[in-house]
């Protein structure tokens, strides 16, 4: 009988930005056939630069059996994720949730999360903000079922395709062990 591993949640190390960097191309791959034109070869670099980037305030990672099998990052404002002080979230968003297609169905995406909403609690946050459009329906879904609603005044367009808001209010979120500790 094979035991199964528990997946491991923590803070990334700098080394580690090529696995990361090929882990969220791999999981972000599923869209290329949906963006127009050479928006994959845009998107595929933004990813890339994300990761070799400093901006992040956290880049958390999903380990299981000594590989990353997931990734989110965590930005403190619309300023730092997105290069945008005027959409005026000023607090926690997280971006490019990724998780292995090999790895999915364990809950991972969902751990990832969980930890960016404790930390961004830890932070003094009452929200944690995210942006996905239409093409990613089954994060759309996660989050939703996590209890993510919609923010459409931080809605924004990247190009013709609306990339619509969502936050989660973190002082009632069932996401959140009951042991958290707010500030």
């Amino acid at each position: 009988m094979k035991t199964v591993q528990e997946v491991t949640i923590r803070d990334a190390r700098d080394g580690e930005r090529e696995a990361i960097a090929n882990l969220m191309l791999e999981a972000y791959q599923q869209y290329a056939y949906d963006l127009p034109g050479t928006r994959w070869e845009e998107y595929s670099q933004s990813i890339r630069d994300s990761v070799y980037g400093d901006v992040p305030y956290a880049r958390i990672v999903a380990e299981l059996e000594g590989s990353i099998v997931g990734s989110v990052q965590l930005f403190l404002s619309s300023q730092e994720a997105y290069g945008k002080p005027e959409m005026g979230i000023s607090s926690p968003i997280i971006r490019l949730l990724a998780v292995s297609p090999a790895a999915r169905g364990r809950g991972i995406a969902t751990q990832l999360i969980r930890e960016a909403a404790v930390r961004s609690l830890r932070l003094g946050a009452s929200t944690l903000h995210l942006h996905t459009s239409d093409m990613m329906a089954s994060a759309v879904r996660l989050y939703e079922r996590l209890g993510f609603e919609r923010a459409y005044e931080t809605d924004i367009y990247n190009g013709e395709t609306l990339v619509k808001g969502y936050r989660l209010c973190l002082s009632d979120s069932s996401l959140l062990p009951s042991s958290t500790p707010s500030i």
